[in-house]
This record gives C-alpha cells, structure tokens and sequence, in this order.
C-alpha cells in the first residue's frame, strides 16, 4: 500500500512535489482488504446497488456501553493515522487511550479498488467511506443508522454536510462527515487565458482530467450553463438522464485525445504545473495553495456553481464492536482530529473547530466556517445507475 501526500519545499528552485512511499509495519493491525475478504480488492467496474438481503435494516443503536476493548476500522489511507509515516501525524494512538478500545486498521484506496463493500459486515465496525462508496453500503444494506443522539460533536458539523444524500437515506442518518472539498479549474496564467470551465474541454492542452466516473458531473454543469438542449433541463449534475450523460462523456473526448491527460494521483497535478507540462486541470483549492506558495503562475476560475464531495465515517450494519464504533465516530469530529487529517490531506475538517494550527490555511482555502463555504457547490452523491457511469467513463479514458 502507497499513500501520496504533497509535500512542498519553497526554495532558490522553485517548487518540490514528493510522494512518501511505503508504510513500515504499525503497532496496530494493518493488512489489505483482501487479507479479510477475498473479493474486496476487485478492480473498479460495475457493481450491484440492489438492497442486501440480509434482513431488514437494524435499529440505532440505543446507548453506548462502556466498550468491547476493540474496534476494527477500514479506512482510506491518510484518515487514520498512527505515526507511521510521520511521528508527528498520529491520533490513533489516542483514541485507544482515552477510550481502551484497541485499533485494528486495514486501508483501502478507492481510486483503485471501488469494492470495500464486498468486505463482510461483520468484518469491520467502521469504515471511511467516499460518496461512492458510502451509496453502495446504504444500497446493499450494510451501513447502520445512526443514533446521533449518542455523538457529542455531531451538531458541531454544518447542517450542509450532515444532511448530504451521501450520508442520509429515508429520513436515517448513516454517516458522519469527516472531510469535504471542492472541484476548481486551476490554469497556467502564463500560457493561457481561459473563457469559462468549458475551456477545460475545448483548450488545445495538454490539460489534466481527474480519472473519476463522477468528473461527468463537471461537464454536465458545462451542458447546463450552455443551456443547449440536452443541457437546459439538467438540474443536478450527479443525476443525469442517459442522453445528458452521453453528452458529458463526449465534453471529454471532443478535443485531440492526445491532449488530455487522466490523472489519479493528486501530486500529479502539483508536477504537472510545476514542470510547465499542463495548462489546465481539475483540481482542488488546495492544489492552487501549493502551487502559490511554490511562486507558479497558477490561478483558479471563480465560477460557480462547482462540484465537490465530502467523506464520511459509516458503521457496519453487523459491527461486532458497536460502543467501540460509536467512541470512533465521535472522536472522529473533536477538533483535534479535525485539525490533523485536514493538515495532513489538504482537505476541508467538516468541523470547523478544527481550523486551527497547521489546518487554519486549509480551511482559509475553502473558506470554512464563512457563508460562502458551500455556495454554488454541488455535493456528489453516487448515482443511482452509478454503472452506466463507470460504463460511460471507460469509453472516455480507454
């Protein structure tokens, strides 16, 4: 397992970009998915959204016990952090001294492997979950309601955030907001002077795209703001007919193929402006920080509306740990853990009491905590025929 994290050094050079490499062994359990699942590695491609037929969907918990003295949690790597790494980026450690529940940590990475529901529900007690991800759960029946009662930072989050179809369904709250951000167009001032976000499809390149199924939405917000007809009746980007779908997916293939660049690893990004090798990408706000602080002469368009997402933490329909979980989740928003993975991942703490220290910068970036934090922002949730986009955006990056 790999995890990228930008690591910026302004000096006499310019700007540095550097992926860490791999993790040395934890004190906690760390072992890929497929060490407990056979199928939860699967490769990204079509999957199933029927409800699961396991029963029917569980009650809330009622109250939280003093704990089982273990929690077994899935997480995208960066969002549980031990110190392995970095000694000074941990809070795992804490969270097994405040509550004597011990981690057990396994890592998944979503743009690679899209399958962790495959993971038995009785496997894992909490998972960090994309909106893609978190869909599928909720589909299949394996992510618990919640009792948010049980939480003491739960009302702390923005009301936005806690009430996203990502993380709701009929009236039940599944998951808890961990950390959101923003798609932006960053450009480079110096060789180009874009129109408007349709220039991230009609520029002459090379531009930078994010290998995503869901970057359909962004050129299904083009479609709308030209008000073409298959575009004048879209009203949310993540829930599109079959005919404004084929429209996004030829945005993206409409220019010379060759100018088009996919990209899945965020310092790609950083390194392609960095090297003058890109005019324009998809990207975030904190790319644009990077970049700034890297003295290149990279700007962002300001339109709105945009699209973003946020991530959540979900507990297991079948948690054989559930105060255990509850204690994660809630230890999860304290504004010290908020604080640290919005430092360590350049994204948004969904509570905004976490923008102190090393994540004030950040969350000036997404302007946290102001009116405008969420304005004209279009948060992802997975759609519900999520295989036709997968299908589609296969046509676009093959």
């Amino acid at each position: 397992m790999r995890r990228t994290h930008l690591v910026v050094t302004v000096a006499a050079v310019g700007l540095l970009a550097t992926a860490c490499a791999g993790r040395p062994a934890p004190a906690t359990e760390v072992a890929a998915p497929g060490a407990v699942a056979a199928a939860a590695t699967t490769s990204a491609g079509p999957s199933p959204s029927s409800p699961s037929s396991s029963g029917p969907t569980p009650s809330p918990l009622a109250s939280v016990g003093r704990g089982e003295g273990t929690v077994s949690v899935v997480a995208i790597d960066g969002y549980a952090e031990w110190g392995g790494v970095d000694p000074k980026v941990k809070w795992v450690g804490t969270f097994e001294k405040e509550t004597g529940c011990k981690v057990s940590l396994r890592y998944y990475d979503p743009r690679q492997e899209e399958r962790p529901g495959d993971f038995p529900p009785s496997s894992f007690d909490v998972i960090s979950a994309t909106p893609e991800v978190g869909g599928r759960l909720m589909d299949e029946g394996k992510a618990a309601p919640l009792n948010t009662g049980l939480l003491d930072g739960y009302d702390k989050i923005p009301k936005r955030l806690r009430t996203l179809p990502s993380v709701t369904r009929d009236e039940q709250v599944y998951g808890v907001p961990y950390v959101w951000a923003t798609n932006e167009i960053l450009y480079d001032a110096g060789k180009v002077s874009p129109d408007g976000p349709e220039s991230l499809f009609t520029d002459e390149g090379p531009v930078m795209l994010r290998d995503r199924p869901l970057s359909l939405a962004d050129a299904a917000l083009v479609l709308k703001a030209q008000g073409t007809d298959v575009g004048e009746d879209i009203k949310d980007p993540f829930d599109l007919t079959d005919a404004q779908l084929d429209a996004a997916a030829e945005l993206f293939t409409s220019g010379d193929d060759g100018r088009r660049v996919f990209w899945r690893d965020p310092v790609e990004v950083v390194q392609g402006f960095a090297t003058g090798s890109v005019r324009l990408a998809q990207a975030t706000p904190y790319h644009l920080d990077v970049l700034r602080r890297g003295n290149k002469q990279v700007r962002a368009l300001t339109e709105r509306p945009v699209t973003g997402w946020a991530d959540a933490w979900m507990m297991s329909a079948e948690a054989p740990h559930p105060s255990c979980a509850y204690k994660w989740l809630d230890f999860t928003m304290s504004a010290d853990v908020q604080r640290k993975v919005s430092a360590w991942m350049g994204l948004a703490p969904a509570n905004p009491e976490g923008c102190t220290g090393a994540a004030r910068r950040i969350c000036a970036d997404y302007r946290v905590g102001t009116s405008q934090a969420f304005r004209g922002v279009y948060f992802a949730v997975r759609p519900k025929d999520y295989d036709k986009w997968v299908e589609r955006w296969s046509r676009v990056v093959s």
